[in-house]
């Protein structure tokens, strides 16, 4: 889940093909409105219940076409999800990124 740009981009599908995962992508409307919420709510910092429990639900209609899991791609989504929410467990994608950095740099000394 994330912004139109990132959804319809290859960054997530080709990372996650070469390990041998399948993937699913929010519906075209479900990817409109989780864009719009992100520009015009999220960005700004507004939080609303109504996107909490939009985003439940289209994270539900995965589940029950067969998702293990979700990737919050944009860095704003976990501001309103987590696992604590979620139907699915949450990959944070930023903290995913900041623990691989902080390994990496660790590996380096």
């Amino acid at each position: 889940m994330g912004t139109r740009w990132l959804v319809e981009s290859d960054v997530y599908p080709a990372k996650l093909q070469e390990r041998g995962l399948d993937h699913m992508c929010p519906t075209d409307e479900e990817r409109d409105e989780i864009h719009r919420i992100i520009m015009e709510e999220l960005v700004p910092g507004t939080i609303k219940p109504e996107a909490i429990a939009y985003h439940q639900q289209v994270m539900m209609r995965m589940k029950k076409a067969g998702c293990n899991a979700v990737v919050l791609g944009c860095t704003e989504i976990p501001l309103i999800m987590t696992d604590a929410n979620s139907p699915l467990p949450v990959l944070d994608s930023t903290r995913l990124l900041a623990r691989a950095a902080l390994r990496r740099a660790i590996e380096e000394v």
